[in-house]
């Protein structure tokens, strides 16, 4: 019994780990039972094509120290992907003590920097597994709330995931978001 407790304080504790990395910042402009509506500045972001699924692997090694001044970068959150050109791309966002003149160059070709224009952002939260399955629900119940509401969609849907593979699914928090024009 002694074992069980330490195993499950144990994986409560990897759980909990996600709660103190450096989130975007954003400003809640409005919200109701459903949804809200969020307010994000520019962010930066190292992005690869996540085709062939490692991409995650990509930028985690980056941040992990690959990259041209083999300087490590805490991890942020969220973790977002979302289709664009027909590709499934990953993004991680950066610490916000870096811009475009100080963030490390990457090592590989396939990551790239970019900055996220900021702007209006519909979000819907859930919590468990984040499948494919949970996202498209959530996905069709934000849009259809969004067409409603009369508020114009002008991206994908975005995929953003907050802990790690190892937190227990009903205390991950996961998010679909859809730039809006407000």
């Amino acid at each position: 019994m002694k074992r069980i407790l330490v195993i499950l304080i144990s994986i409560l504790t990897l759980s909990f780990q996600a709660m103190a990395y450096e989130e975007a910042n954003y400003e809640v402009v409005k919200e109701n039972k459903e949804y809200e509506i969020r307010k994000y500045s520019d962010r930066l972001v190292i992005e690869t094509n996540s085709i062939e699924g490692n991409g995650f692997r990509k930028l985690f090694n980056y941040i992990s120290g690959n990259n041209k001044k083999n300087q490590e970068i805490k991890m942020t959150v969220p973790v977002t992907q979302e289709i664009k050109n027909g590709n499934m791309t990953m993004q991680f966002y950066l610490p916000s003590k870096f811009n475009e003149d100080n963030v490390p160059k990457p090592s590989r070709s396939d990551i790239k920097i970019l900055t996220i224009e900021g702007g209006y952002y519909a979000v819907i939260g859930y919590s468990g597994r984040s499948s494919d399955k949970n996202f498209l629900k959530n996905k069709d119940i934000l849009e259809k709330l969004l067409k409603q509401d009369n508020i114009t969609i002008l991206s994908p849907p975005i995929r953003a995931s907050y802990n790690s593979p190892f937190t227990l699914p009903i205390l991950k928090r996961n998010e679909v978001m859809y730039r809006i024009d407000l």
